[in-house]
């Protein structure tokens, strides 16, 4: 195969603004099967792009229905206020392994938990 056609599309999408400053990180998570992944949270400094390297990932953000994307999917959020309420191992069977990539305000953190007051206050804007 050669270069000129060794790109593969995964996904378009047009993200947000992203503020003066920001830089980018990537990182690889690995949940053990059945692992619950990371409490409802929000990428407040900008939008985080991923990829599912192996396994089946829950994925649920606020506004939209939970699905399981498997690996070879793509996915990202915008970041700033949206809740990221799941991205747990789907299976009880096997490794979740995904990257992200993230661009971040350096002034703000690159992630936060969202409290159960505030999921109670925003628990109209779920679609589960």
């Amino acid at each position: 195969m050669s270069w000129q056609n060794a790109l593969t599309v995964l996904q378009e999408v047009e993200p947000p603004v992203i503020p003066d400053g920001a830089h980018a990180m990537t990182v690889v998570i690995e949940y053990p099967p059945g692992d619950p992944g990371a409490p409802p949270h929000r990428h407040p400094g900008g939008p985080a792009f991923g990829y599912v390297i192996e396994g089946e990932m829950r994925f649920e953000l606020e506004g939209e229905p939970p699905r399981v994307l498997t690996a070879g999917e793509a996915f990202w959020e915008p970041g700033g206020d949206v809740i990221h309420y799941s991205d747990g191992n789907a299976s009880d069977e096997t490794t979740l392994r995904f990257t992200v990539t993230m661009l971040c305000d350096p002034s703000q953190p690159m992630l936060v938990l969202v409290e159960a007051d505030e999921l109670e206050q925003r628990k109209h804007l779920r679609a589960s």
